[in-house]
């Protein structure tokens, strides 16, 4: 007994959280001049949970479809009369009604917490309305057919894929591919949004600092992309610095984790080429402020850089693969070299989980290392295949100050 009242009180709550949205938007209007309002849908949820229960008790899911039917024919037939007094032609009250039994159903028969997360749901879609539309109104072609491109992309086209190698060499993962795909179109797609919203400086900075989480590759090709759209490269490149920066610091906080001991040998030169990163990034960010770059943004998402830089994903993994089958262990510091000119985790992972198994801390550093510095070169070839001159070139001046920064490091450490 006390299960069945939590899951009614469930069914109210789901009535009464629609209702009030419902109220609220039509409180200015006369008592009674209104088909439902805080009673009449929080009631609609109780009844959807009622016959539910009933259902279930008698064994008979025709009453809970007739109950609904009648429930929603009658809901139906004095909004129909409403709607004819107003000219209104909207149905989403009486949708919202039909939800509101269902979901109360659900709460008795199903899912509570899923019925809970929908009627939340249905709340918020019909509480921000007036954003939905205005957010219609302004909305281009190019921004839809790129935000459908990216659902496709991920809801469509990524589970199809094997999830597992399919080259002699063992390194080439369709859908890891595909997914660096996806995460590249979608550091652009939020880029553009993040440009559109809150001006070209914040929505740079926001965009590079977020997209560096997931791959600073990634953020340079699509930085490289925008850039031959207009958006100005001072922008895009001090931002790329800024997401090649946390790439580096990302690369220590994972060795931090799985081998703190390695910190000692990869430290010092890390973190001068992050510190290198960041002053190139904040000063090339500095010097084009106030810079306009919202009056031609271009397409959020490209297919063609994406599936080209998607066939040179797959060509350095089989090399790196076809080199580490061949050469064996000893062509680690190869190996890294050629997957860092796309991916530095990989490389990195690598070398962290065989420091001190095999191989000395200084060589797990080195090969660290190379795999930071070659995706510094590759990004530089991403940029200069897929952006401007300007671009390439101040990215190219970051990416070299931080490379020196490193190495000068380097060579002190050892030195002393």
């Amino acid at each position: 007994m006390d299960h069945l009242i939590f899951h009614l009180a469930v069914s109210l709550a789901i009535g009464l959280l629609v209702g009030v949205e419902r109220g609220w938007r039509e409180r200015k209007e006369a008592e009674g001049s209104r088909t439902a309002g805080v009673r009449t849908y929080a009631l609609v949820g109780l009844l959807g949970g009622v016959s539910a229960a009933l259902s279930q008790a008698l064994a008979s899911p025709a009453l809970l479809i007739v109950t609904g039917l009648a429930a929603i024919a009658l809901f139906a037939v004095f909004k129909y009369r409403e709607m004819q007094r107003d000219k209104d032609y909207s149905v989403t009250g009486i949708i919202a009604a039909m939800l509101v039994f269902a979901l109360g159903a659900l709460a008795v028969v199903g899912e509570t917490a899923v019925a809970a997360a929908g009627a939340i749901a249905v709340t918020a879609l019909l509480a921000e309305r007036e954003v939905l539309h205005r957010l219609v109104r302004h909305l281009t072609w190019p921004e839809l057919r790129s935000a459908v491109l990216l659902l496709g992309m991920t809801v469509i086209v990524l589970p199809l894929l094997p999830d597992q190698t399919v080259d002699p060499f063992n390194s080439i993962n369709p859908r890891q591919i595909w997914l660096f795909m996806v995460l590249t179109a979608g550091i652009s797609f939020a880029g553009y949004v993040a440009v559109k919203v809150a001006g070209p400086e914040k929505g740079i900075l926001f965009s590079a600092l977020g997209g560096a989480l997931v791959s600073s590759t990634a953020v340079a090709i699509a930085f490289a992309r925008r850039a031959t759209a207009g958006e100005p490269p001072g922008l895009l490149a001090g931002g790329a610095a800024l997401a090649a920066m946390v790439s580096v610091l990302r690369v220590l906080v994972i060795c931090a984790v799985v081998r703190p001991e390695l910190l000692l040998h990869l430290g010092p030169p890390a973190l001068a080429a992050a510190a290198g990163f960041g002053a190139c990034g904040a000063i090339m960010m500095r010097r084009e402020a106030g810079a306009r770059g919202d009056a031609n943004l271009g397409n959020p998402i490209e297919v063609a850089p994406l599936t080209a830089f998607a066939a040179l994903f797959g060509t350095v993994s089989a090399v790196s693969g076809f080199l580490l089958r061949a050469v064996g262990p000893d062509s680690l510091y190869a190996v890294s070299a050629v997957a860092g000119l796309v991916d530095v985790d990989v490389p990195s992972l690598n070398a962290t989980r065989l420091a001190g198994n095999g191989l000395s801390m200084e060589g797990a550093a080195l090969c660290i290392l190379i795999a930071l510095g070659m995706n510094g070169v590759g990004r530089i070839i991403f940029a200069a295949a897929g952006g401007t001159r300007a671009f390439t070139l101040r990215f190219a001046v970051a990416t070299l100050v931080a490379a020196a920064a490193a190495a000068a490091v380097l060579v002190g450490v050892r030195v002393l």
